[in-house]
């Protein structure tokens, strides 16, 4: 037998590169870093700028019809091979998506008074039943206090009246 003499397999990488869209830079992170905390750290490192990224996935260079593949916020980051390339996703593009990604948790709060354009367009309507429910709690509590008070009114005819038995 004869043994043929093929090159040995490259080392690992020691970092993954994950492409950030907003920036246009590319970031590196260790093995078996977490995609949360890679996103959390992308999205302190744009200081502001909107659309954040709500999380990291893989996608094959050149092959449209390859479907990406998505970290989800506890999965570690992890290179496919040559043909696959770690990128963000934006906030943006989430609402357009349709499929796995939208069941996702995301990695950014809804709310960000602090960030420029930040602002929720949600509106926070209150709703009919709302406004019973704390009309009827202020009329409970209401309630509550007269018959505490009437008790406490009454309190000492009622220990002359058993004290009268004793």
């Amino acid at each position: 037998m004869t043994e043929v003499d093929s090159p040995p397999p490259p080392p690992p990488s020691q970092y993954l590169e994950v492409n950030c869209i907003t920036s246009g830079k590319i970031l590196r992170f260790a093995p078996g870093t977490d995609a949360g905390f890679a996103v959390a750290l992308i999205n302190r490192k744009l200081k502001g700028r909107v659309p954040l990224v709500t999380h990291i996935e893989a996608v094959k260079d050149g092959e449209e019809e390859e479907e990406a593949i998505a970290f989800g916020p506890n999965a570690i980051l992890s290179n496919f091979g040559d043909d696959w390339k770690l990128q963000t996703v934006l906030s943006s593009e989430e609402k357009q998506s349709i499929g796995p990604i939208q069941g996702m948790a995301k990695q950014t709060p809804r709310h960000l008074s602090n960030v420029p354009g930040g602002e929720s367009s949600e509106s926070n309507q209150i709703g009919s039943v709302y406004i019973v429910k704390i009309i009827f709690a202020f009329i409970l509590i209401f309630v509550l206090g007269a018959i505490f008070t009437l008790f406490l009114d009454n309190l000492p005819a009622l220990i002359l009246f058993v004290q009268s038995f004793i």
